[in-house]
């Protein structure tokens, strides 16, 4: 969620307070916002909710590009974050109206802030999957965590396109199905040789139950992270709801890994999987495009 409206701070506040309820993890929207209006810090100053878990900050590839390192790990540590999401959205950002479009130099950011920051960072995309490629290549310079945001899930291009003229309306619906599935980026990577990815990729893109948690876990992620499931529950029940709806989730991941004989999460992640035809041949032309 982003900050800096009264509903938008309310559901962030109510998931920060689920998250340490529950022992959980919990990400804010974009922080750009602050480098505008400061005033609208408290907005985001999720710790005080949520201290004995993990709080991600997040901040556009753009921007964190843009804004000087020194200034920019200031407010995160302000924000008493535990680490940095830099999400990528390209795709996104070509059909919002007011989108950034300059997208060179990120890369070597990336590598900068690694350097740089005081906490950890994380890669993600927003909802169109990063290829096994891109993550090799992430890996290779210092992240801590790459979460693939796959396709499945919301897709921000159709979300933008109702901020556009009819045109560009029908110019969105052609990618309605653009992207790579989170399970097949996971699937992909497991195939990949010569990287050891054991507690480093991050699953979320279109995850709405504890079975595609567990799923996901099994492909080889090492935490998943869902968005829609839980502020839906937000806004109709609160904390409440959004309690409820993660110890579903959880109970639902413990009774697959009885029935899968796993012990712990370690187990459910090294666990035999099994797929049909289509969904083999369609990861395997996912492997050998990362390779050439």
């Amino acid at each position: 969620m982003t900050g800096g409206s009264v509903d938008g701070f309310r559901a962030n506040r109510n998931l920060a307070i689920a998250a340490e309820s529950m022992g959980i993890a919990v990400g804010m929207g974009s922080i750009r916002v602050l480098f505008e209006n400061e005033e609208l810090f408290e907005h985001f100053h999720l710790k005080r909710f949520a201290p004995s878990v993990p709080v991600l900050a997040n901040i556009g590839g753009a921007q964190m590009r843009d804004i000087p390192g020194d200034v920019l790990f200031e407010i995160v540590r302000r924000l008493e974050a535990d680490a940095l999401v830099i999400h990528l959205n390209p795709g996104q950002e070509l059909f919002q109206p007011d989108g950034d479009r300059n997208f060179r130099g990120i890369r070597d950011a990336i590598g900068r802030a690694v350097d740089l920051s005081p906490v950890p960072i994380i890669i993600k995309e927003t909802g169109f999957g990063i290829s096994p490629r891109l993550i090799a290549e992430l890996a290779s310079i210092g992240v801590a965590h790459v979460d693939v945001s796959g396709a499945g899930g919301t897709n921000w291009i159709s979300v933008e396109s109702y901020r556009g003229d009819e045109a560009h309306f029908q110019a969105a619906g052609e990618f309605d199905h653009w992207g790579l599935p989170t399970a097949f980026i996971l699937s992909a990577v497991r195939r990949l040789h010569g990287i050891r990815y054991d507690r480093f990729l991050l699953a979320s893109g279109g995850l709405r139950s504890g079975q595609d948690v567990a799923k996901s876990i099994a492909l080889g992620a090492e935490m998943a992270g869902a968005a829609l499931p839980f502020i839906r529950a937000e806004s109709t029940d609160g904390v409440e709801g959004v309690v409820s709806v993660a110890e579903q989730m959880v109970a639902t991941l413990r009774r697959v890994m009885v029935l899968t004989a796993c012990g712990s999460i370690a187990e459910l992640r090294s666990a035999p999987t099994w797929s049909n035809a289509s969904f083999a041949s369609e990861v395997a032309s996912l492997c050998e495009a990362s390779n050439e």
